[in-house]
């Protein structure tokens, strides 16, 4: 295919600093992890005591059964505890780069003008696909080597090639379904929102089936790299079984690319109207117009995600299977309250999660004023009578609702679906103390994106290093021995307590003032500053 190779270097020679940013986040994550775990667990009751904190439902819905067997070695528990969050990042990294390189290419008009050269149909898209595999190798190789310098105890090299091999794979076949999924829409938003959506849904899916039958895993595709035994055993079928399908999908997705009108999607999910609603009178009222199907996607997800979580309370919160011993002991009355404290601390770090998740369309919201903006769709705005209050405060408005509905509608699916599966009853105001105390945190965050969208739009993308490290610092906190101060570097972490405590006073008023502040200091720039800025 013509001018393939050409564009590849074009990419590579584009996207460099953007990988070496991922890179460094991925794998300095895995490696400076790995040279913790000797600290961590390095005398046999650590080990015992994590072994079995491993093999309780809760852990098993976040990190996947407990396949190894004795004796356990520090590798083994750092590859049974990383390898579901690993990939999760490696994943995301690859739709990053698989959607911006098709869609978004095509979106912004560049595409077009690549094609008008001498470039074969299927160049373009052969040129993102090599991208994808020299980008997931370069990791792997980096990942192997980083464990193999980690000084571990238990590392052996083909345990460490395995993981560093079985990831990269596991990255190139989230990005092999993100270049299908930008082939069935019409725009890189649609494929960035459909490419979520099915990493989420493998995700819970996998979450599901670990905790109530591991042995239907194999059925999720994300399971797939909870079977590879590291350090233990060193099974490979399922890196064979993931590079296969990654082999599969890119041929369909070239296929489909032959065939695909340039600019559109196999898949019609809307139509277009001749003219536009009443209803629209206004940036708010066309931006919520715009935006109503990512909201409704958004809602239903995040009520599926807590769902699916509180389906699993009934095992998270059963001492007698776990701990029957306990279980007599404390009787029937004394079981139930202790069912329903482990329930609440557990619902406490899901409610965590659920705004780290809500945060991300609210931010996606905000940075949307600079998008449009260096697509001239506001210039079109500005030309009326509307002022740049007036289209701030619709950007930030719409935000407030999406993140407030996201983080509503999760913690109201876990508290329904969490209330049917256990015998006991579920306080919903302790629920909604999760809510009360997490939203004003999204509120705070959401703040700092203001601040950058106005003061330095350039930069924006930054900020969303604070919902990852919250993520990070609360999903892996306790288990790689965070000191306190460092899960209180967001505000994500400063309602630790919530909900089987009161909502705290001041950090709630913390987190408004931050949001308050910082959204006048970002509306005040983004006013004196003018369009072309970007």
């Amino acid at each position: 295919m013509r001018r393939t190779s050409l564009l590849l270097k074009t990419y590579l020679r584009r996207d460099w600093f953007k990988f070496v940013v991922w890179a460094l986040c991925i794998v300095g994550l895995a490696a400076v992890s790995a040279g913790k775990f000797n600290s961590l667990y390095e005398t046999e009751a650590a080990m015992a005591s994590i072994i079995a904190t491993l093999k309780t439902p809760a852990m098993v819905s976040m990190f996947g059964p407990m396949t190894a067997t004795a004796p356990y070695t520090v590798a083994v528990i750092y590859a049974m505890e990383m390898m579901v969050f690993m990939g999760f990042f490696m994943a995301m990294m690859n739709i990053y780069f698989a959607v911006k390189n098709t869609r978004g290419e095509e979106d912004s008009g560049v595409l077009e003008l690549t094609r008008a050269r001498a470039v074969s149909r299927n160049a373009p898209l052969t040129a993102v696909i090599s991208q994808l595999v020299i980008i997931n190798v370069v990791m792997g190789v980096l990942l192997t080597l980083g464990l193999e310098v980690s000084g571990m105890n238990g590392v052996t090299i083909e345990g460490s090639l395995l993981f560093g091999i079985s990831l990269a794979i596991f990255g190139m076949m989230f990005g092999s379904f993100s270049l299908l999924i930008a082939q069935l829409t019409d725009n890189s938003r649609g494929a960035t929102i459909g490419s979520y959506v099915l990493l989420g849904g493998l995700f819970v899916l996998r979450m599901i089936t670990d905790v109530q039958n591991s042995d239907t895993t194999w059925w999720t595709i994300y399971g797939w790299i909870e079977k590879l035994n590291i350090y233990d055993q060193n099974d490979w079928f399922p890196v064979l079984l993931m590079l296969v399908l990654t082999v599969v999908v890119c041929t369909v997705t070239v296929m489909l690319n032959r065939t695909r009108d340039f600019g559109s999607g196999l898949l019609v999910l809307n139509h277009q109207q001749k003219s536009s609603s009443r209803l629209i009178n206004g940036p708010f009222s066309l931006l919520l117009r715009l935006e109503r199907m990512p909201l409704i996607i958004w809602t239903l997800g995040m009520f599926c995600l807590g769902a699916s979580y509180g389906s699993i309370f009934g095992q998270v919160g059963d001492l007698l299977a776990t701990n029957p011993m306990m279980a007599k002991i404390l009787g029937s009355q004394g079981t139930d309250n202790a069912n329903l404290a482990v329930v609440m601390s557990f619902a406490g770090m899901l409610s965590v999660v659920f705004a780290v998740v809500s945060t991300i369309p609210a931010l996606q919201i905000i940075f949307k004023i600079n998008r449009d903006e260096r697509k001239g769709w506001l210039e079109l705005i500005h030309a009326n009578a509307v002022s740049r209050l007036k289209v701030y405060l619709s950007y930030l408005g719409l935000a407030v609702i999406i993140s407030g509905i996201c983080l509503f509608a999760a913690i109201l699916g876990m508290y329904v679906s969490g209330s049917a599966a256990v015998d006991y009853d579920l306080d919903f105001s302790k629920f909604l103390r999760g809510f009360t105390s997490y939203f004003p945190a999204v509120l705070a965050v959401m703040g700092v994106g203001t601040f950058f969208v106005g003061l330095m739009p350039r930069l924006q993308n930054i900020v969303w290093f604070v919902p990852i490290y919250g993520f990070v610092s609360i999903y892996l906190g306790a288990l790689l021995d965070f000191p306190k101060w460092a899960k209180q570097l967001t505000p994500y972490g400063w309602f630790s307590k919530v909900p089987t405590h009161a909502v705290p006073t001041e950090p709630l008023l913390l987190c408004l003032g931050i949001m308050i502040v910082l959204g006048i200091i970002g509306f005040i720039t983004y006013r004196n500053r003018d369009l072309t800025v970007n």
